[in-house]
């Protein structure tokens, strides 16, 4: 072998030697960062963000916006950061109302102190709820009261005119101000934004198929259905976020109808009084929603509103 050969050989072995070293110092950096920052690590929770407030100080003036969402124990990270999307992306005098049960309350009071959020909690009183949920216990144990917190809003807000309730799932990528500037028509008790129109509507539905009309939820062969006159096509909406004329909504009594449909569903729901499957069985709002703006459903523009499959 000629000295040219054995010179090559030995650049292509420190060549491979020094890249064996630099690979192995890349992992060993590696190991360091994620015994440093273990919060980042894969499956970690991280800890609510109350920090962004700082950043993002302004100066809020002008008409109260009230904001009902719900916070259940299981889903206060979900409710912190539809509130913290909220506060980023406007600059209205925003108060919210936060709906939870008594267990959370310490946790969110802790939370809540560290911030300039405007808001009040509010313990969801389950006695408001007797008589019209099922008293099978194994019924009751899959009933998440809170579903039911938007029937209830004179309640939270007896001297509000207008409110936008969000349920804890809703990220707010536009200004709140614009949602709650949209008009409602004269005899609306609220606006929604119908499935058909949004894109992203495809959502599934566990025991009910494509959520985009009234059959998903509804079962068209009970008579209670049919004695509504409620077509089985029609485009359902969804309860997720909407804006509630409050005024309209206590001379309509919406409440009160609502809560006639749940105590009937309640001591039928043997038979399933119109549930499309025993899955949604007081699970889900919207039938009792369906059935009582059946025939007044205005419509709020649809990119408030995008769903997706969970």
């Amino acid at each position: 072998m000629t000295v040219r050969r054995v010179n090559v050989v030995i650049l292509v072995l420190l060549v491979i030697a020094f890249l064996i070293i630099l690979h192995r110092n890349l992992l060993n950096l590696n190991d360091f960062l994620k015994q440093e920052n273990p919060d980042t690590a894969s499956g970690m929770v991280l800890p609510f963000e109350t920090d962004f407030l700082s950043d993002h100080k302004v100066i809020r003036t002008g008409d109260e916006i009230p904001v009902v969402i719900t916070a259940p124990e299981e889903r206060l990270g979900a409710t912190v950061t539809a509130m913290n999307s909220i506060y980023r992306n406007s600059k209205a005098n925003v108060v919210f109302s936060i709906v939870t049960l008594n267990e959370s309350v310490v946790h969110l009071r802790t939370w809540l102190s560290k911030t300039d959020l405007k808001h009040k909690i509010i313990v969801f009183d389950l006695k408001i709820l007797t008589g019209k949920i099922p008293t099978d216990p194994q019924k009751v144990e899959a009933v998440k009261p809170l579903t039911f917190a938007r029937f209830f809003l004179p309640v939270f807000l007896p001297e509000a005119e207008k409110v936008i309730y969000l349920d804890d799932d809703v990220i707010v990528q536009g200004d709140i101000q614009e949602l709650f500037d949209s008009s409602i028509k004269l005899g609306h008790a609220a606006a929604f934004s119908e499935d058909c129109d949004s894109a992203s509507s495809k959502g599934i539905v566990r025991g009910a198929g494509n959520q985009n009309s009234y059959i998903a939820f509804l079962d068209f062969k009970k008579e209670a259905i049919k004695k509504l006159g409620m077509r089985a096509n029609t485009c359902s909406f969804n309860p997720g976020v909407f804006v509630a004329n409050l005024t309209e909504w206590k001379q309509q009594n919406i409440t009160s109808q609502l809560e006639f449909w749940m105590e009937r569903s309640a001591k039928l729901v043997c038979v399933l009084l119109f549930y499309k499957s025993r899955t949604l069985s007081f699970k889900i709002p919207e039938p009792f929603l369906y059935v009582i703006f059946r025939n007044k459903i205005y419509k709020v523009k649809t990119d408030f509103n995008n769903q997706f499959p969970s």
